[in-house]
């Protein structure tokens, strides 16, 4: 069995078990974020298709992060989390699955859905079976200790790092798991931070850019925008996946939950990173 070693346990977030609970917990409770502690509601009303989540360490990004995932929880209990990222390392193939094993976490172990997976890689035309894209990269890890909070290990993981995000390959990655997943109790995750280092200013305004064209459920235009107007934003390619599946799964709006900065949380706003929670739902 492949065994994915935890890469960013005791730097991004806490290495053991208990401290990354009580992290958890108090990004939850900070003043940026959502203010309670969130509790799954079984019989939730299952309308999230997607969520557009962070990805930076838990002292930036947590908060922010901490608004979609208690959305989620409200919305019910997934069998099945595809989470989708961008590769940070340049290790790997261009899209990168992994289709058996488990990821190990400070919390315990999350196991891959060997078959949703596969299904998965072979509705695409690009995706291909690589671990290598996945030992070094932190934007899949960092949602385990989140879902994990709110749903324990009582899920299956599919990850996929995308390290060509063009509206080609974003198009292809999202109709493949819109067709796998067609009937299944599943929630996809795409990890994406916005604007990176400049100032605040700056960064709040092509952070309103790409937060419009996703609030569109406008792949087209989100990946425009991104290049015309220089936005160093990590995941575009996750997020116009995610939008690409929600829409062929009858997604009909795209909500805010809460958009900040590391300067927000840091105080120093000179260059700051932008960060974003966003649900797209039936």
């Amino acid at each position: 069995m492949t065994v994915r070693l935890p890469y960013q346990a005791g730097a991004f977030y806490a290495g053991s078990a208990k401290a990354l609970k009580k992290q958890v917990e108090d990004c939850f409770l900070h003043k940026y974020g959502v203010g309670q502690l969130p509790k799954v509601e079984e019989k939730g009303p299952k309308k999230i298709i997607s969520l557009i989540t962070p990805h930076a360490g838990f002292m930036y990004s947590g908060p922010v992060a901490s608004h979609g995932f208690y959305s989620i929880a409200q919305d019910g209990r997934p069998d099945l989390v595809i989470i989708l990222a961008p590769n940070h390392s340049g290790l790997g193939s261009g899209v990168s699955i992994m289709t058996d094993g488990i990821w190990q976490m400070p919390s315990g172990d999350v196991e891959i859905d060997s078959e949703l997976a596969g299904s998965i890689q072979h509705a695409s035309s690009i995706i291909d079976v690589d671990s290598k894209a996945h030992i070094f990269e932190h934007s899949i890890e960092v949602q385990l200790p989140f879902l994990q909070y709110i749903y324990g290990n009582a899920f299956k993981l599919v990850p996929i790092c995308m390290m060509m995000q063009d509206l080609a390959t974003s198009r292809d990655v999202g109709t493949a798991i819109s067709v796998a997943i067609t009937g299944r109790n599943a929630l996809i995750i795409a990890s994406t931070d916005l604007n990176h280092y400049e100032s605040q200013r700056i960064t709040e305004s092509k952070d309103g850019l790409a937060i419009d064209a996703m609030l569109k459920l406008d792949e087209a235009l989100l990946q425009s925008v991104v290049e015309s107007h220089n936005i160093s934003m990590c995941g575009y390619g996750a997020a116009s996946a995610a939008i690409v599946a929600s829409k062929k799964l009858g997604a009909s709006k795209a909500q805010l939950l809460c958009h900040k900065t590391s300067g927000d949380i840091s105080g120093d706003q000179t260059q700051v990173v932008g960060y974003t929670s966003i649900t797209i739902s039936r």
